[in-house]
């Protein structure tokens, strides 16, 4: 067994199958979060078998919102899954976040007040873990094994191997205001920076929320969302050389670069939930002495119990999240928009399409019979196309890209290279509109496009990756 490598598994969002029975509440619950909740279970359990079942990475990683509502019933067949792994052998490392508690009173403004289960028609409230108790309940995996802790915050550092610590900070702040270190954990944070300097160890960090935004849009109209102090966490990495974050939070697979004006750089590794119809976990492993951090994704292929029929795992799971219920739901809106509304429920704001049918239907019909000719005579691109690309773009419906495009947002990878068709019309496209919003002053448009970028740069976050290749793997110079 090498002890230079780990798993890092993040947002499992695991829900008791105590807490739920068959209805639409829990429905319209996974809809809304986008994730697979009632098979949370299944997956959890799928993916703890593929660790167990490598006998050469001992260690496990786990991120936060590792339980969906906060509650008690989840939390303890939560930590039961980390004790099955211990009991294999594994040393395993937890922080929490938001989804992880509850406050009846608000006081924390953490994600929910109160942890409730799932009936028929509606909900009822149970016993809810409250932000206090966390640490105790999880000292035994990471705090305990750990060469130092940040009590107030519940961070804490570990020795991966010879040479490498890991530094998972605790960011559950208090919950939507601010999920991040304050002053004194900042304070920690820097000194565990110098001992490791000082000990000639690399520092890898691990932390829920996002220090850097998955898209170009995301930290400008998602602050919030954000790691508490992603700014000043992010130059503070580049002084000391730090060189990679591992987060989640976003349900994004996606790898990103930030270079500092004054120096130095590092990487943002975001995770895909692990509960999303393609979740995956990280495998990493670390050689010290080339001074290497070689990153690969893991999925799963199949789930013990659970008969998706002639379809992958993926596309039996894929109609939970966003993209997957729009090509289910849109061409039923043309056949049968009252089945149309039930379908969507939950997922889609059916009480506006409900008051506005008439419009929604013929706005989706004609969405529906475009081709990829409307963006190329919009953009005015068809002199940059083959003959036979003008051909496809007029032959080829709009919606399949625009699928294909949301499919990725989760798995990251987008597919649409500079030289295929969609990108062509479609960056041409969001270049005409930067004219015509600059042009005609359109304010609403102009408050969504962050300082110094424009809708045609925008775009590209959504055709294809154009940072680093892959989001599913990486090696990183540590050095």
């Amino acid at each position: 067994m090498s002890d230079n490598s780990f798993y890092l598994i993040t947002d499992s969002h695991y829900v008791s199958k105590q807490n739920w029975v068959e209805g639409e509440p829990i429905n319209n619950r996974e809809k809304g979060d986008q994730i697979v909740l009632k098979l949370s279970p299944e997956i959890l359990d799928a993916f703890i078998d593929k660790i167990i079942a490598d006998p050469d990475t001992p260690t496990v990683l786990f991120t936060g919102d590792n339980v969906n509502s906060g509650d008690m019933t989840s939390h303890y067949e939560f930590r039961g899954r980390l004790e099955k792994l211990v009991n294999a052998g594994k040393k395993v490392y937890v922080t929490t976040a938001t989804h992880d508690y509850c406050s009846p009173n608000n006081e924390d403004e953490c994600f929910q007040k109160g942890s409730v289960r799932y009936t028929e028609t509606g909900t009822e409230p149970v016993e809810m873990m409250l932000r206090s108790g966390l640490y105790e309940f999880y000292e035994d995996y990471g705090p305990k094994q750990a060469i130092s802790v940040h009590r107030e915050s519940g961070s804490y550092t570990v020795k991966l191997c010879d040479g490498v610590r890991i530094v998972m900070i605790n960011d559950n702040g208090n919950g939507r205001s601010h999920c991040g270190l304050f002053e004194d954990g900042i304070d920690w944070l820097k000194g565990e920076f110098s001992a490791a300097k000082e000990a000639g160890d690399y520092v890898l960090l691990a932390v829920h929320h996002p220090v850097i935004a998955p898209f170009e849009a995301y930290s400008h109209m998602a602050h919030h969302e954000m790691y508490g102090g992603y700014k000043d966490l992010s130059e503070l990495m580049c002084e000391n050389n730090v060189r990679v974050i591992f987060t989640g939070h976003t349900h994004v697979q996606n790898i990103r670069e930030y270079k500092s004006e004054k120096g130095g750089s590092f990487y943002d590794v975001a995770t895909i939930s692990l509960v999303n119809a393609a979740g995956k976990m990280r495998k990493v492993t670390v050689d010290a002495e080339k001074g290497l951090c070689d990153i690969k994704s893991v999925g799963i292929d199949s789930l013990p119990g659970v008969d998706t029929g002639d379809e992958s795992l993926y596309k039996y799971l894929y109609h939970i999240n966003m993209p997957g219920l729009a090509e289910k739901v849109l061409p039923v809106a043309l056949e049968n928009f009252d089945e149309f509304l039930a379908l969507s429920k939950g997922g889609l704001p059916v009480d506006k399409f409900a008051k506005h049918r008439h419009l929604v239907k013929f706005a989706i019909k004609k969405a529906m019979k475009m081709k990829l000719s409307f963006l190329m005579k919009f953009g005015k691109t068809k002199k940059l196309l083959t003959p036979e690309q003008r051909a496809y773009a007029k032959s080829e419906p709009l919606i399949n890209a625009v699928l294909e495009i949301l499919a990725h947002i989760f798995p990251g990878n987008a597919p649409y290279t500079p030289d295929t068709v969609e990108n062509i019309v479609a960056t041409g496209a969001a270049r005409r509109l930067d004219k015509l919003v600059n042009r005609f002053n359109i304010g609403a448009v102009k408050k969504l496009i962050p300082p110094g970028s424009s809708l045609e740069k925008m775009a590209q976050d959504f055709l294809y990756n154009n940072r680093t290749g892959s989001d599913d793997e990486i090696v990183i110079d540590l050095k």
